[in-house]
């Protein structure tokens, strides 16, 4: 089933732990095998997923604490597939782009495991107290992967992300607790809810004010403005493989709850707030661009690029139709690929051999790393929506889908495209071509790439760029999920 990635992921973690700890090779080879093997159930899946049956599928449930209603429930569909996807592809590339680590190896990548398995537990999840459960397992192993491997006030950056985490944590535990009580069936169970929902349990005036509290609670994960800045924070404090992992997949955690708990669970809710949410991720989108282009240190700008690539995820979520949402979705996918291969970049293959990450600083690499030159130019570029790529066939969508339900908000958010140009190119100009001659020359002894970094990169970019030139096979399992759950949000209403 499915849920062996969780399994496998928390078995690989306990292995580590009872491996000696001079053994590096050993471990970083084990870390590896756990999260191939955990990719490699996520691919079978993905393509057993029968689309035209569609719905939740590859089940698995037992009763947990029945005194409450919570259960081992575990399922997929269109929405939720192909984020478990994007975790194994992120965990393998993460391990590749961490080969160089020799401080405390065996804690990494026990700890990295650890989280991985909570990310998948949360995507898999169809109880919310087990995506509560799950949503904090993956939280507390990210607090000490920045603070003892980060750099840039690492132990600020750590707490920063912990404490807004918390603060969203109780608000969808508030939530939580609201529509278990309102219910009245005493369940967490999602499917049920679902049903419930649909049958009008949750009454207009309940989601008006519970369906913020759920949204916003995991919005802020999820980058939503004004609640984002510790993204930009502890983007930068983190080590190279917890920076792929914060925007990759972590970042998707809010958004995916929002989606699953909120939009799913209160569709009347969503109706009543979609003009502010929808106004916070435009704003979100421009501000992200505009700060990303005048900040100094490399990974800042890759950090604020996150906020504003997250509020089209987020603008995506509320058009209400069957385009935006499923944009939405895939913007997921793509931002985690190509925002894992950006930081991977310039965490890994820049500031781990130039040891700086200020512009001023860098310049003229290309000659020196031109590998790295060359998929920082790629990425940056695909994430702006350069056509092949799947940044260009999620935003496309997400635009369309704003534009029949927000017209004027789609406009602007064309802009933040243009701006995603225009800071990439300075920060490509920067940090890779210069202005002098005396910019290459200084950086002619930096360390080769190695395989793990190529295999790594070369991985992501494919992933992109697979998505890119065929996107139906990942919008055909998206849409799997979106018509019907839009269709069902519109007779729900009476249109």
């Amino acid at each position: 089933m499915l849920t062996l990635t969780i399994w496998i992921s928390f078995l690989g973690a306990a292995a580590i732990a009872l491996m000696p700890a001079q053994n590096k090779h050993a471990i970083r080879w084990t870390a590896l095998g756990t999260a191939s093997l955990a990719l490699l159930v996520a691919i079978v899946h993905y393509f057993k997923y029968d689309i035209p049956k569609a719905g939740f599928q590859f089940g698995f449930d037992a009763p947990w604490i029945p005194q409450i209603g919570a259960g081992f429930h575990f399922g997929v569909d269109g929405f939720s597939l192909p984020l478990v996807l994007l975790t194994g592809i992120i965990a393998v590339t993460g391990i590749l782009y961490s080969w160089n680590i020799e401080d405390r190896v065996k804690e990494f990548f026990t700890l990295f495991l650890v989280l991985i398995g909570g990310v998948y537990g949360v995507f898999q999840a169809l109880d919310i107290f087990l995506i509560f459960l799950f949503y904090e397992i993956a939280i507390i192993p990210k607090y000490f992967i920045i603070a003892i491997w980060g750099s840039t006030r690492k132990e600020y950056g750590a707490m920063k992300l912990v404490l807004y985490s918390l603060v969203g944590s109780s608000m969808v535990f508030i939530g939580m607790l609201a529509m278990f009580f309102v219910s009245g069936a005493k369940t967490f169970d999602i499917v049920q809810l679902r049903q419930m929902s649909e049958a009008g349990v949750f009454p207009a005036y309940f989601q008006l004010w519970a369906f913020p509290l759920i949204f916003v609670g995991f919005g802020i994960l999820g980058g939503l403005v004004p609640f984002h800045t510790w993204a930009p924070t502890g983007h930068v404090a983190a080590p190279t493989a917890a920076s792929m992992l914060l925007a990759g997949v972590v970042m998707k955690l809010g958004t995916y709850g929002a989606l699953r708990v909120g939009i799913y669970l209160m569709p009347d809710g969503l109706a009543a707030w979609k003009w502010p949410v929808a106004l916070l991720a435009v704003i979100g989108i421009v501000y992200g661009a505009l700060i990303a282009f005048v900040q100094k240190d490399f990974k800042f700008v890759i950090g604020y690029s996150s906020v504003s690539h997250m509020g089209f995820v987020l603008l995506g979520l509320v058009t209400l139709n069957v385009i935006g949402l499923s944009g939405a979705i895939l913007q997921m996918f793509s931002h985690g690929i190509l925002s894992g291969l950006l930081f991977a970049v310039v965490g890994r293959l820049v500031y781990d051999r130039t040891h700086t990450r200020q512009l001023a600083d860098l310049g003229g690499l290309y000659k020196a790393i031109p590998f790295a030159a060359v998929v920082f130019f790629i990425a940056g570029f695909a994430s702006a929506g350069l056509p092949g790529f799947s940044g260009f066939v999620a935003e496309l969508q997400i635009l369309i889908g704003s534009w029949k339900a927000f017209p004027a908000f789609a406009v602007v958010a064309g802009f933040g495209i243009v701006m995603t140009f225009v800071y990439i190119l300075r920060a490509m100009h920067a940090a890779f071509i210069g202005d002098s001659e005396q910019d290459a020359e200084k950086w002619k002894k930096l360390p080769p790439i190695t395989w793990p970094e190529k295999v790594a990169s070369i991985l992501l970019i494919g992933c992109s760029l697979v998505v890119g030139i065929y996107p139906g096979i990942m919008t055909d399992l998206i849409d799997s999920a979106a018509v019907p759950f839009i269709q069902n949000l519109f007779i729900q209403s009476g249109h």
